[in-house]
C-alpha cells in the first residue's frame, strides 16, 4: 500500500513538473502566434497548403515560439518576481531553477531550426531564428530595460510568424508576406501598452521603463490613439494592393474604427478604468482581422 501511494505521489509529482515546463512556453502566446503563422501560410498559396508543409512549418514556428517564451522567463526571472501579474510563474515561484529551464529553451530552439531546415526550406529557418534572437536577446535582455519604446523595437520580432508562414510555403519573401507582419507590428504597441496603463505601478517597482512609467497616463494613451490610426490605416492596405477584396474591407473598416473608438474613450477615462476593456479589444482586433482575411481569401476562389 505504502508503495503504491508512493508511486501515485510520484506521478502527481512529475505530471505537474511537465506542467510548469508547458507554462515556460506561454502556451496562449504561442497560440496566437500559431494562428497568425498560418493564416500567412494559407493566404500563400491558392489552394490546400501541402500537410508536410503545414504540419512541420507550424510544429517548428511553435517550438521557436515556446523558445522564445521560456528564454524570457529565465531572464526576466527578478522582475517576474515582482509583479503580482507573473510571481506565481514556474521559476519564481521556486517550482523549476534557471538552469533547467535554460536547458529546455535551448533545447527547443535547437529543435526547432532542425525541423525547419530538413523539412520546410532554409529561409524559414533563419528567419525563425532572427525572430528569436530579436524577441529572446534584444528585446529581454536589452531593449525592454533600456528605452521606453521598447516594445515598439521589440515588436519587429513579435510580427514574424504570419511572413514565416508565408515563406513556409513560397520559400521567397514578398510584399504581401511583409504587409502581414506590417499589421502586427503597428498592433502591437497598443496592445501592449494599454496592458502596460493597467501594470504601471508593477513596472515602475520592477524597474522597467515602460511609456506609462516614463511618460505618464496622458502621454501613453495618446500615443494608443495615434496607433490606433496608423494601424487603421495599415489594415486597409492588403485591399490596396489587391491582397484582399470587399468582404475584407468591410471587416476592417468595422474594426479599425472600433480600436480608434476605443482609444479615444480610453484617451478621455480617467486613469487605467478603460486600459483592460482596450487591451481585450485589441486581442479581439487582430483575431478577428486575420479571420476576415481568411474569409475573403477562400470566398474569392469560389
Amino acid at each position: 500500500m505504502a508503495t503504491s501511494e508512493l508511486g501515485l505521489a510520484e506521478t502527481r509529482s512529475n505530471a505537474l513538473l511537465w506542467r510548469r515546463y508547458f507554462e515556460l512556453t506561454k502556451p496562449k502566446v504561442v497560440a496566437l502566434i500559431l494562428f497568425t503563422a498560418l493564416v500567412g501560410m494559407l493566404l500563400a498559396t491558392p489552394g490546400m497548403v501541402p500537410l508536410p508543409t503545414l504540419f512541420f512549418g507550424l510544429l517548428g514556428i511553435g517550438l521557436c515560439a515556446g523558445a522564445g517564451a521560456a528564454l524570457n522567463h529565465v531572464v526576466d526571472q527578478r522582475i517576474d518576481a515582482l509583479m503580482d501579474r507573473t510571481r506565481g510563474r514556474p521559476l519564481p515561484s521556486g517550482d523549476l531553477d534557471a538552469r533547467h529551464a535554460l536547458v529546455f529553451a535551448l533545447g527547443l530552439a535547437a529543435v526547432s531550426v532542425l525541423v525547419l531546415v530538413v523539412f520546410v526550406n532554409p529561409l524559414t529557418a533563419l528567419l525563425t531564428c532572427v525572430a528569436f534572437i530579436g524577441y529572446a536577446v534584444i528585446y529581454t535582455m536589452y531593449l525592454k530595460r533600456a528605452t521606453p519604446q521598447n516594445i515598439v523595437w521589440g515588436g519587429i520580432a513579435g510580427a514574424m510568424p504570419p511572413l514565416l508562414g508565408w515563406t513556409a510555403v513560397t520559400g521567397e519573401v514578398s510584399v504581401e508576406g511583409l504587409l502581414l507582419a506590417l499589421l502586427i507590428f503597428v498592433w502591437t504597441p497598443p496592445h501592449f501598452w494599454a496592458l502596460a496603463i493597467k501594470r504601471r505601478d508593477e513596472y515602475a517597482r520592477a524597474g522597467v521603463p515602460m511609456l506609462p512609467v516614463t511618460h505618464g497616463l496622458t502621454y501613453t494613451k495618446l500615443q494608443i490613439l495615434i496607433y490606433s490610426l496608423l494601424l487603421f490605416w495599415v489594415s486597409l492596405m492588403p485591399f490596396m494592393i489587391h491582397m484582399s477584396g470587399p468582404l475584407y474591407l468591410v471587416g476592417a473598416l468595422g474594426l479599425g474604427l472600433g480600436f480608434v473608438y476605443q482609444s479615444v474613450r480610453l484617451l478621455r477615462s480617467e486613469g487605467d478604468a478603460l486600459a483592460m476593456k482596450t487591451f481585450g479589444y485589441s486581442v479581439l482586433y487582430l483575431s478577428v482581422l486575420f479571420a476576415f482575411l481568411l474569409a475573403d481569401h477562400y470566398l474569392g476562389l469560389v
